[in-house]
């Protein structure tokens, strides 16, 4: 009989946050994977579980994940637990989940603390829908490319950073975005949490002067349908009526529908557009 993977969420800050179903799955498991066992040992013993406890982390994820499903094929469970949080979410343990679907074990998740969704609610930003980032890439030519392909998201953006990090990302955000609104969200759960509401500049200020201790979760408004209208209001400016049309029609658009698209983009009747074109 087959065993079974647990991804159980763990606390992010607040030992109290860790569920009843969570810890008695860490102590019925027989063995737990654990991102940094140095760090998970301190929760286990908190709470007084003796389960085995082995390392699963970026670096041997691919070896470790081979060596866990055989265990679990010869019929173990395993629990697996990150430094914080719910594993799966920007970090390794989403690679353990994919191997076990292609191995044929049975994965379920334990659900609880997730910095992404506590910073979220606590933003005051719109949460119905959101793009989560985790962290942005550290090479410096995918981290342009990953800021550019965010300059016209429309959804809330949430990133994390680290606290040595944080002043340089919030130049970049202040570069590529302007002053959109962004809630800086500190030391979630622990006795220190604070929430600073603001705009970029102001953030980036704020953080210049008083410098910053513990992880970040940066929640970002995205670009305003009127920001989108300006600009393609902008572009179709530069163009002809001609191309304008064109443009509609090469996507594909009957004439008489193409010349309704491009009268509403330029804020003016159809017939002046079907008598431009004349």
């Amino acid at each position: 009989m087959l065993g079974k993977l647990y991804l159980c969420a763990t606390p992010i800050g607040n030992l109290e946050d860790i569920t009843y179903r969570v810890l008695r799955t860490l102590r019925e498991a027989d063995l737990i994977a654990a991102e940094d066992t140095r760090n998970s040992i301190k929760l286990l013993n908190h709470f007084d579980i003796k389960t085995p406890m082995t390392s699963y982390h970026e670096y041997n994820k691919i070896e470790k994940a081979r060596d866990l499903i055989r265990q679990m094929q010869e019929g173990k469970n395993v629990a697996l637990i990150t430094d914080a949080g719910t594993p799966g979410i920007s970090d390794p343990g989403e690679e353990l989940v994919r191997m076990c679907y292609d191995a044929g074990i049975e994965v379920t998740s334990l659900p609880g603390a997730c910095a992404c969704v506590t910073a979220l609610t606590m933003s005051g930003l719109p949460t119905r829908r959101f793009c989560f980032e985790a962290f942005l890439p550290a090479e410096k030519k995918e981290r342009a490319r990953v800021l550019a392909e965010l300059e016209r998201e429309t959804r809330t953006i949430v990133l994390y950073e680290a606290p040595h990090r944080l002043v340089r990302t919030l130049e970049e955000l202040a570069e590529h975005f302007g002053e959109r609104r962004v809630c800086v969200c500190r030391e979630l759960t622990k006795k220190h949490e604070t929430v600073y509401a603001a705009t970029v500049s102001e953030a980036l200020a704020y953080y210049r002067e008083n410098g910053v201790k513990g992880e970040c979760v940066l929640v970002m408004e995205g670009k305003s349908a009127d920001a989108i209208r300006e600009e393609e209001q902008q572009q179709w400016e530069s163009l002809t009526v001609e191309e304008h049309m064109q443009l509609y029609l090469n996507r594909g658009m009957e004439k008489k529908e193409a010349m309704k698209q491009v009268a509403k983009d330029r804020g003016v009747a159809k017939r002046e557009i079907y008598q431009s074109l004349l």
